[in-house]
């Protein structure tokens, strides 16, 4: 099988969303769950968010483990959790900042890093949110490393 065969995201059905969307709905349904039951602390949103990054493929779980050092270092203040079963990061009010999204979770032919419209990225009428990694070089660090620093200023 190609490596397009491989990441080739199933079908959708007669309801609109794919196996893997439907899959992250239900992520989302359980980490919901969880953070209505109990206040989640800074170590088990972490915990939570290190188990997923954990369980993705190389080279993405080197992203993964590079950018969550990243956001902590550049924004110590943002809370990292689960999102839809990704690793993410969110404000004082809980609200998702950014986040990390691997190519292999909807089998896409990249993985993604972005922001949710809480982060402080206006740039004038028009600006980027998400970002395509396909690895990620010392200059991508260097630049996220400054989107999130602005994303929370």
């Amino acid at each position: 099988m190609s490596s397009k065969q491989e990441t080739t995201p199933s079908r959708k059905k007669a309801d609109g969303f794919t196996d893997e969307e439907r899959a992250a709905m239900k992520e989302r349904t359980r980490e919901l769950k969880a953070e209505a039951r109990a206040s989640k602390s800074r170590e088990a949103g972490e915990s939570d968010l290190l188990a997923k990054i954990a369980e993705m493929p190389e080279p993405e779980r080197g992203m993964a483990t590079r950018l969550h050092a990243l956001v902590t270092a550049n924004a110590p203040a943002l809370m990292p959790k689960t999102w839809y079963g990704m690793p993410a990061y969110a404000n004082e009010d809980g609200k998702v900042v950014c986040f990390f999204q691997s190519a292999a979770k909807f089998g896409a032919r990249y993985a993604t890093f972005g922001f949710n419209d809480v982060a402080n990225l206006d740039d004038g009428p028009m600006w980027p949110v998400s970002y395509a990694l396909r690895e990620l070089t010392a200059e991508g660090e260097a630049r996220i490393g400054a989107l999130v620093k602005q994303a929370v200023s």
